[in-house]
């Protein structure tokens, strides 16, 4: 259903390095970088879409964050929802809602939120009940 996400952003760099390190923590892999255009990308570890997309606007102007869109990245387990938010504060971000179950969604939602440091809202969500061993 989704061909893409694209975040505004405004410090190539730093917004690099933030949202690579998200990306690694939930296991998803590179597809391109262009410091010169702007802009990078991120695919599913086995290719394909949806594209992860950050870069400068096309039109020129400031990055803006919205009041209320939030891109939400699947992950494979509760562990990759802690440790992309941990990566997410170690690299700037400021958290919008720390590591949990959220019941409300339902009973197995395991969900964080955070910001960039662009201030766009990203949610990790895992959706899949606790293996037992």
């Amino acid at each position: 259903m989704i061909s893409h996400v694209f975040l505004p952003i405004g410090d190539f760099g730093r917004a690099y390095r933030f949202h690579a390190a998200i990306m690694a923590a939930l296991g998803h892999a590179p597809r391109f970088c262009d410091e010169a255009r702007p802009w990078a990308a991120w695919q599913p570890a086995g290719g394909g879409r949806p594209l992860f997309i950050i870069g400068s606007p096309y039109n020129g102007g400031a990055p803006a964050p919205g009041n209320g869109p939030m891109t939400a990245l699947l992950a494979p387990s509760r562990a990759a929802v802690d440790a992309a938010h941990a990566a997410a504060l170690a690299n700037g971000g400021c958290c919008e809602g720390p590591p949990g179950l959220r019941p409300q969604y339902h009973p197995d939602y395991y969900g964080a939120y955070f910001r960039d440091p662009d201030g766009n809202k990203i949610g990790v969500c895992c959706h899949a009940p606790v293996q037992e061993p």
